[in-house]
């Protein structure tokens, strides 16, 4: 079971990391290549919904925040990396996510989103979201109904706070002094 604080489960899955067209496609990414870094690793359900194209270009309208704070993002679900190829390659103004600059990962087995336990009845991955530090170890985890989509301040919030290396109290924003030093 997937546990905060515990080693976050390994992964290795086809992407569209580098892919240039289709047939540079399927780029096996792993928990260690992150390795050094942070990484928000997300899960969301389906391409070409309604919900989950809002959430993929909300965060990659802010992955130079996320380098900035030398983390990296990875989108992931169950669907080929063939069809994500297609959605990358769709304008937002047909509910595309074209610009969308880190990799979708392709978890068409089933195994990651099961380890991360956010499988669904239905065989897709529910909206998880978890944030594993530059050890590899799992520092947040959340996973919320499918017809809530999250909030990219929040996460970036939530990533600063754990950077910070101190207590932070409810509501804690960069800037803010933390409590005491964890």
């Amino acid at each position: 079971m997937i546990k905060v604080g515990k080693r976050a489960p390994d992964f290795r899955l086809p992407s569209t990391k580098d892919a240039t067209d289709k047939a540079t496609l399927g780029k096996e990414i792993a928990l260690s290549d992150y390795q050094g870094k942070w990484l928000v690793l997300f899960f969301y359900p389906k391409d070409f919904t309604v919900i989950c194209p809002t959430e993929i270009v909300a965060f990659a309208d802010r992955y130079a925040e996320f380098e900035r704070l030398g983390a990296d993002v990875v989108g992931c679900s169950v669907d080929p990396v063939s069809s994500h190829w297609t959605w990358l390659s769709s304008p937002r103004e047909r509910n595309g996510i074209a610009g969308v600059k880190y990799p979708l990962a392709s978890d068409t087995t089933k195994v990651t989103s099961r380890a991360y336990d956010v499988l669904d009845d239905a065989g897709l991955a529910q909206r998880g979201l978890f944030i594993i530090d530059p050890k590899g170890v799992l520092k947040f985890a959340t996973v919320t109904d499918n017809n809530v989509g999250r909030s990219v301040d929040e996460v970036l919030r939530m990533l600063q706070a754990l950077q910070s290396g101190g207590l932070c109290a409810a509501n804690w924003k960069p800037g803010i002094a933390v409590l005491a030093s964890a």
